[in-house]
């Protein structure tokens, strides 16, 4: 690896690989596929297998359940529309989404779902696309009637029946009140979500459709949709969620006949992509070249910027800090970044070794995925590991630890 100021030292990248080496080695984490590319260098790691009994190796071309690193990807979409002025920020929703018209906000949180009064004012495109819309998953009110009646829905994903096609899902979203006033609060998932069905609805084709003509094919992302075709589906592990008292691997999506084996209902901006490592840089490296991918233009500087700053006021993520710092148990330490863009975390404070600026996500079946502008580097690893237990979890904090340490400068 260079030594010259532009990559990453050859020390740091044994250092790198030795750690991740001791993460498969232990057991706990069957393979992982890791990239980082800083100044034109890029590495690779493939390490491990395919299965945690054996089986194929990991290779750089295998394909990973994106989960939450969706959500990064997906926004993308949206801020074309913007881009081309077919979204504008602070436009009613309603005109897209009728649904969503003439909203309903609880009184208390845990208040039955009739105790309600009206929304102040409509829900904006910028409520959606900065998830404060009123609605979303806060593990903090789970047993409530309104967390009850958005499980019972179908509305997010990982429940055993799949979520709905879009115009049903909407119709039940319809039903429920809001949580909160639009604008309030940050709440987690249903608006990544929601912002493919706006998608849809705004230019006229599946968001899938819409991603693919947009954003994939542009930047060459050969490997990435809301589904896995039969021709590739041997590059698709299963994915494991660890029994969290005995660490014994249960399979939670099998490759063959799974869920990502066949085009979803809904094809889910928040959770619902499938990618490889070569793909996704393609995608952060465009961010961080201010959307420019070889000379070609895919969003606006201005859209990356808008979208890769912090959108939000301390008020409106207090229940998100306070979650993320008072249940590190739960989250394993996840989550303390300050700041949310457009369907992406920003480092607004420096909390590990990663500096203020950074951006990007992290996934419930061992995926993590940022850009950096400082260092100018990216870094994705790729497991399927669910965070059920914390194995995958401590695997991405000891990769961003000594990917940091390999910064040669």
């Amino acid at each position: 690896m260079g030594t010259g100021g532009t990559g990453f030292s050859a020390t740091g990248v044994r250092r790198l690989h030795d750690v991740l080496q001791r993460h498969v080695d232990s057991g706990k984490i069957p393979g992982l596929v890791a990239l980082v590319s800083r100044g034109g260098e890029t590495h690779v790691e493939a390490i491990g297998t395919m299965r945690h009994d054996g089986s194929a190796d990991m290779r750089r071309d295998t394909i990973f359940r994106m989960a939450s690193t969706s959500k990064p990807l997906s926004i993308a979409a949206a801020m074309v529309l913007l881009d081309e002025c077919k979204l504008r920020l602070d436009d009613s929703v309603e005109q897209w989404l009728p649904e969503l018209a003439n909203r309903q906000v609880l009184k208390r949180i845990d208040g039955p779902l009739d105790d309600t009064e009206p929304a102040r004012r409509p829900i904006t495109v910028r409520d959606v696309l900065t998830s404060t819309f009123g609605l979303g998953m806060d593990m903090t009110v789970i047993g409530t009637p309104i967390m009850g009646a958005v499980f019972e829905q179908g509305l997010t994903p990982n429940l055993p029946e799949p979520m709905p096609e879009p115009d049903e899902w909407m119709r039940r979203l319809g039903t429920l009140p809001l949580m909160h006033q639009p604008g309030e609060q940050w709440q987690y998932q249903i608006s990544s979500d929601l912002v493919g069905v706006l998608v849809a609805r705004v230019s006229g084709q599946s968001f899938e459709a819409f991603l693919r003509e947009r954003i994939f094919e542009p930047l060459g992302m050969k490997d990435t949709g809301f589904h896995v075709p039969e021709d590739k589906i041997d590059r698709l592990p299963d994915l494991y969620a660890p029994d969290p008292q005995t660490g014994e691997f249960l399979v939670w999506d099998e490759a063959k006949g799974g869920r990502w084996s066949q085009p979803p209902a809904f094809p889910g901006g928040g959770g619902g992509l499938v990618s490889t490592a070569d793909d996704y840089q393609a995608y952060f490296q465009m961010l961080l070249n201010g959307g420019l991918h070889r000379g070609e233009r895919i969003l606006s500087r201005a859209a990356v910027e808008l979208m890769t700053t912090n959108r939000l006021t301390p008020e409106q993520t207090a229940a998100r800090t306070a979650l993320a710092r008072d249940n590190v148990h739960i989250s394993f330490g996840q989550g303390q970044h300050g700041g949310w863009g457009f369907g992406m975390a920003v480092r607004t404070y420096r909390g590990d070794y990663a500096p203020v600026g950074q951006f990007g996500w992290d996934g419930g079946s061992g995926t993590s995925t940022y850009a950096d502008p400082t260092n100018q580097l990216t870094g994705i690893l790729l497991t399927q590991v669910g965070a059920s237990a914390p194995n995958s979890i401590h695997l991405l904090h000891d990769f961003w630890t000594t990917l940091y340490q390999a910064i040669d400068d």
